[in-house]
């Protein structure tokens, strides 16, 4: 197998970069919905999300597809996703110009 790879926060932030929205159209990350990205031993990440709305029909859809996301890295160990609702979601959490698209 050759060597271990160690898994960084970057790796973690690139997967979900490719983690859409489909409401949006926009990253999860670009949206603001990660609140926070733990790597633990080098390769067990837990991340802390929320979604738009607490009646987001989309949440199980957008969850499901963040998880086969982090699986797919190379060298991740176990992926936690913990879904939180506080704080709330708002518009202002969205990076750069995404603010201004909703």
């Amino acid at each position: 197998m050759g060597g271990c790879h160690v898994v960084s926060v970057k790796d973690v932030v690139n997967a979900l970069r490719e983690c859409l929205d489909p409401e949006l159209g926009a990253s999860i990350i670009d949206i603001g919905l990660v609140y926070g990205i733990s790597v633990t031993n080098s390769k067990d990440v837990k991340v802390v999300l929320t979604m738009t709305s607490p009646m987001c029909p989309l949440a199980s859809s957008i969850l499901s597809n963040a998880q086969q996301r982090l699986e797919a890295v190379p060298g991740i160990g176990k992926v936690a996703i913990e879904l939180v609702w506080d704080p709330l979601w708002s518009p202002e959490m969205m990076g750069g110009d995404m603010r201004y698209l909703h």
